[in-house]
């Protein structure tokens, strides 16, 4: 009895927590946007990205009360009940008593061809479903919008992008779920919070490195998540890599390089170019945390991959709901604006299907090398219709990418 009535004033205490900080992240907030000289500064993504982490406390304190609470008193060894909260409580911060077994299953002629059947369907789809959203993220985040009295409305708060798609994507994973009857969670929620937070500040800074960086450069910087995915691969699963696998990541990084500082098709200064890079390796250093995150939950939960969107996605609008309610950024009333967003969050949880089909089947090695495939093609879309110069030692950093990622697939099908 005890224990329930500890839970339930933590309860309290917690949704007090987290509308006081709330209320702070509110006033900060006020704060930032009635001062002239902090957001037209170059480096004011740096204090909004403060200001959205103050915003994901407001969920992330509380939960994190909670947790080391019925941690430290070994809530779910004393009690056992059915009640609403006691089931609430257990499936977010519950550890299985017993995890399922890792199974392998043998390699046979036919499972290989389902398996080359099924990375040509994940490929085709996600350069499918990727090419629309990267255009369109483009489009929103770098083009003007002329209203009917003449009036230019310009887009830029990149927290309502993240949350519209994340948004989608819980959707779509959640209705097909219940229509399957399947079950929402195979793992205690909180192993997905951590991931989600760092899918949402990855996603937030891709959008937000469009301020400062050319679209082109954006999406060959994504080529580089070989190298942090390895490393996360190293420390989250223990993975061991071939000695072609570290060539091959140091040669696209080499192309990387050589692209980002050959170009030079938007006149920038050096404030700009830092803030840039600095956006993009945020960027990296989340996305590929993430991948590596839900990689393991497929290993170590036997997770599916719509159950992974669902509650990551659930998480994901969770963390961005409070900082978008308290922003005051006016959006473009627009027809073409309202249409843009729709299709982005469409061709979003569309993408967001594939990509966690790809790494619960092919792991997120594979994924990555996928992707940078991918954004071969979206980088010359990008050039023909938005006109981005691309200099000779930019296009063989280009080529350098390429031919790397070539070579690993060539060397990964020999050691097959």
């Amino acid at each position: 009895m005890k224990a329930k009535y500890a839970v339930g004033c933590l309860v309290v205490l917690c949704i007090s927590t987290g509308w006081l900080i709330g209320y702070i992240y509110q006033l900060l907030i006020l704060a930032y946007e009635t001062n002239g000289i902090l957001t037209d500064s170059e480096y004011s993504w740096f204090i909004r990205l403060l200001l959205n982490l103050t915003g994901y406390s407001a969920v992330l304190v509380p939960a994190f009360l909670m947790y080391k609470y019925l941690q430290m008193s070994n809530y779910f060894e004393k009690i056992s009940n059915s009640s609403h909260v006691y089931r609430v409580l257990y499936s977010c911060f519950a550890e299985p008593s017993e995890r399922l077994p890792e199974t392998v299953k043998p390699k046979t002629e036919e499972s290989e061809k389902r398996d080359t059947l099924e990375m040509l369907f994940c490929f085709s789809g996600l350069m499918g479903a990727y090419l629309v959203w990267g255009l369109l993220q483009e489009k929103i985040m770098t083009q003007s919008y002329v209203m009917e009295d003449g009036s230019v409305s310009r887009f830029s708060d990149s927290q309502f992008l993240v949350f519209i798609n994340r948004l989608s994507a819980l959707l779509v994973s959640l209705a097909w779920l219940l229509w399957t009857r399947q079950p929402l969670l195979t793992a205690p929620l909180y192993k997905f919070s951590y991931c989600s937070l760092t899918n949402v500040i990855s996603a937030w800074c891709q959008y937000e490195a469009l301020k400062y960086v050319s679209f082109p450069t954006q999406v060959l910087s994504k080529s580089c998540k070989v190298i942090p995915v390895m490393v996360m691969g190293k420390l989250i699963s223990r993975n061991k890599y071939a000695p072609h696998e570290y060539v091959t990541a140091l040669l696209i990084s080499t192309g990387m390089l050589m692209f980002m500082f050959a170009s030079h098709d938007q006149p920038v200064s050096p404030g700009t170019s830092v803030s840039g890079v600095c956006l993009l390796l945020l960027y990296m250093s989340c996305d590929s945390f993430t991948s590596s995150w839900q990689s393991a939950l497929f290993r170590s939960y036997r997770a599916r991959p719509l159950q992974v969107m669902c509650v990551v996605s659930a998480c994901s609008c969770a963390l961005t709901a409070p900082a978008l309610l308290a922003s005051h950024t006016p959006l473009p009333q627009h027809p073409m604006f309202v249409a843009d967003c729709l299709l982005l969050s469409a061709s979003s949880a569309l993408g967001q299907v594939l990509i966690y089909r790809t790494i619960a089947r092919f792991g997120a090695i594979v994924f990555t090398i996928v992707m940078t495939l991918r954004q071969a093609v979206s980088i010359l879309i990008s050039c023909a219709v938005y006109g981005h110069a691309v200099s000779l030692v930019g296009g063989a950093g280009v080529a350098l990418v390429f031919a790397a990622v070539l070579y690993r697939v060539h060397c990964r099908r020999r050691s097959a």
